[in-house]
């Protein structure tokens, strides 16, 4: 007996169409694929990606309530 045989996978479609419906099905169709594009794009560059997350870390700059040594 095979776990994931047309009939059963038939079934699963079949309630899943139920419980969320045709308008969400397609929604949650879309959002999967660009979540697979961004996901693949992250894994060919991974240092583009980082530098767009967070540009903060990229260039330290002082707070205002950095207090310097004085010079002498």
């Amino acid at each position: 007996m095979d776990l994931f045989a047309p009939s059963h996978l038939l079934i699963i479609l079949l309630l899943v169409l139920i419980i969320f419906g045709p308008s969400k099905l397609g929604d949650v169709g879309g959002a999967l694929g660009k979540a697979i594009r961004d996901f693949k794009r992250a894994m060919n560059d991974p240092e583009a990606d980082s530098k767009t997350a967070n540009p903060a870390s990229a260039k330290p700059e002082a707070s205002a309530t950095e207090v310097k040594p004085p010079q002498s």
